[in-house]
């Protein structure tokens, strides 16, 4: 369904050495980097056929995160669900919400764990174990 995720950044490098690290832990290499005709920077984090984005704001404002907005990461076991969270939080990230760990809803049972990067943005890691 979807081609490409982008969140704003208002410290490019800060954010590269961020997803770098975080990204590394589903098997994403390094990005491609980008600067537009105006001089903003993006990072570009290929995966798998999608996108992951890093930008600096192409209006000039600053970056702010989206209030009730998430992105959520594919995860293949719940120990990459955790080791997501624990290496976001080393690199700068912030833990929120519950503890990385088995929820049980509507929607079956989910490995999830949430964090914020050093922008704000809300990350979400996610597996859902075969039924």
């Amino acid at each position: 369904m979807f081609s490409h995720v982008m969140v704003g950044t208002n410290d490019i490098e800060r954010s590269k050495r961020f997803y770098d690290a975080l990204l590394g832990v589903l098997g994403v290499g390094e990005p491609h980097r980008n600067t537009n005709k105006t001089g903003q920077q993006r990072l570009f984090y290929r995966h798998e056929g999608v996108s992951f984005c890093i930008s600096e704001p192409l209006d000039g404002e600053a970056a702010t995160c989206a209030n009730g907005g998430t992105v959520g990461f594919k995860c293949t076991s719940p120990e990459q669900v955790k080791q997501f969270h624990d290496v976001g939080v080393a690199h700068g990230g912030t833990s929120i919400e519950e503890p990385p760990g088995l929820r049980e809803g509507q929607m079956g049972a989910l490995y999830l764990s949430y964090l914020r990067d050093p922008d704000g943005n809300k990350l979400c890691a996610l597996h859902r174990p075969k039924a």
